[in-house]
Parts: C-alpha cells; sequence; structure tokens
C-alpha cells in the first residue's frame, strides 16, 4: 500500500489518503506540499540513467524543506512534513534508492519534522471535549494524525528491509483512529457538520483509539474483550481505504 501512496504522487491524479482533498487549493501554506506534487512528476517512469539526475533534483528540495522548516507554524509546517514523506516514499519506492547516508539522514529528518508538527498538536480542544471542532481545525489534526500513522508504516518497512526489529509506537497511544469515509471526503461544511454530529453521537463513550488495535492486555477480563471487539466492528463499518488498511496491518502485525 505505501508503493501505491508513491504512486498516487508521482502520476498526479490523485492524493495518497494522509492528504485532504481540501490541501490541495494553492495557498502559500500548502506550498511544500505543492511544489511536491508539481516535483515527483518528473520521477513517473524515468528514462534509463535518469534515475540519478531525478533523485538529485528530489534531495535539493527535500534539503531545503528540512532547512526551512523551522520558519514554518501549523498548516505550512504540516504540509512539509507530508511533502517530505512523500518524497522519502517516491525516492524509495519510484527512484530505487536503496538505504544509505542520505536516506538514513532523510529519515531522521523526517523524524524531527513530524515531531515539530505534532508538537503544534494531534488533537483540536474541542476533540479533546466531545465537541464538533471547526471543519479547518479538523482537516490539519486529521491529516496530521494520518500522515503520523503512515510514517511509522514506512519507518517499519526500512526496519525490516534491513532486518531490524520493528517497534510498537507506544508514543500514539490515545490517538484518535482514522476518521470515517463520510468524514474524510465531505466537501462542504454543512455535509461534513452533518457527519460530525453523527459521528458524536455514534461515539457517546469516547473516540475509537489507535491503542485499541494494538494486543489486549494479558489482564483484561472477557467483558472488557467483548467491549473492545464491538468498539472495533462499529469503527469498520465506516472506514475508507486508509483506515482498512492501518487494520489489515495491525491485524497481521499485533
Amino acid at each position: 500500500m505505501l508503493k501505491s501512496y508513491a504512486a498516487m504522487a508521482v502520476h498526479g491524479q490523485q492524493a495518497p489518503p494522509f492528504v485532504h482533498p481540501m490541501q490541495l487549493t494553492a495557498t502559500s501554506e500548502s506550498a511544500p506540499l505543492s511544489i511536491c506534487f508539481s516535483l515527483v512528476r518528473i520521477c513517473d517512469e524515468p528514462l534509463p540513467g535518469s534515475e540519478v539526475v531525478a533523485a538529485e533534483v528530489v534531495q535539493r528540495e527535500m534539503n531545503n524543506i528540512y532547512e526551512e522548516h523551522r520558519t514554518y507554524d501549523g498548516v505550512a509546517l504540516l504540509s512539509a512534513f507530508q511533502a517530505y514523506l512523500i518524497y522519502c516514499m517516491v525516492m524509495y519506492f519510484r527512484l530505487s534508492q536503496e538505504p544509505n547516508s542520505f536516506f538514513r539522514q532523510a529519515m531522521m529528518n523526517l523524524q524531527e519534522l513530524a515531531s515539530s508538527s505534532s508538537r503544534c498538536g494531534l488533537m483540536c480542544v474541542a476533540e479533546q471535549r466531545r465537541a464538533r471542532p471547526k471543519w479547518e481545525a479538523w482537516i490539519v489534526v486529521e491529516a496530521k494524525r494520518r500522515t503520523l500513522f503512515t510514517m511509522y508504516l514506512f519507518d517499519s518497512l526500512l526496519l525490516a528491509q534491513d532486518g531490524l526489529p520493528t517497534y510498537l509506537g507506544i508514543e500514539l497511544q490515545g490517538l484518535p483512529c482514522p476518521s470515517s469515509k463520510a468524514l474524510w471526503i465531505a466537501r462542504a461544511r454543512r455535509e461534513w457538520e452533518a457527519s460530525y454530529n453523527l459521528y458524536l453521537t455514534d461515539w457517546l463513550e469516547g473516540d475509537f483509539r489507535i491503542d485499541e488495535l494494538w494486543p489486549a492486555p494479558p489482564d483484561i477480563d472477557e467483558s472488557a474483550i467483548i467491549d473492545r471487539t464491538r468498539r472495533v466492528d462499529r469503527w469498520l463499518e465506516k472506514l475508507d481505504e486508509f483506515g482498512t488498511m492501518l487494520f489489515a496491518v495491525t491485524s497481521c502485525t499485533h
């Protein structure tokens, strides 16, 4: 699936499912992402021998993002984080760049970008209060969480490729899982608000969290297991392809 996300960016027909469609509007805050989607088109079926040149172009833009990311905040920082992740995946899946000194440094830079973006917030204040947030604010945190989950999966892939053990990202504990398809694809404020009101009604007892897809604690009792299974099933009913992928991966690995 991660390979397909790189292909989506390169082909330019649709954005990967961790980039919200509303982010694709041309604004100064989305500049790193806009440049990314234009630049990676050069990686679509490169001529033999041109992969090195394409990789050098991508690497220069990655360096630019990293050097400038401390001047970003909010939406611009998310855009930079997403663009850098896309560049890493394109380098690996489309340009056949095996992990080398640049790539390993790039992954460390990616983690720093993720940390900087996360410090701006991974949940809206309204979400924490079980209220409906502003649509624009929700788009930012939902896209950020999806990008973060994707980065962890990509990092685990690279670790496995190097024969190293993967790990459970316990620092993600408590984060809401990917939203329903209806919330993610809503294209109008009223449509999204209506869907979010239904979501709040469906999840009165609290958000479905990423750690609910992890192995159950050894001391959990039977009633808690039944409740946990019920919540997983309810979440699965309304997923988009990103949530389905995440569930499949966690089911296989945990």
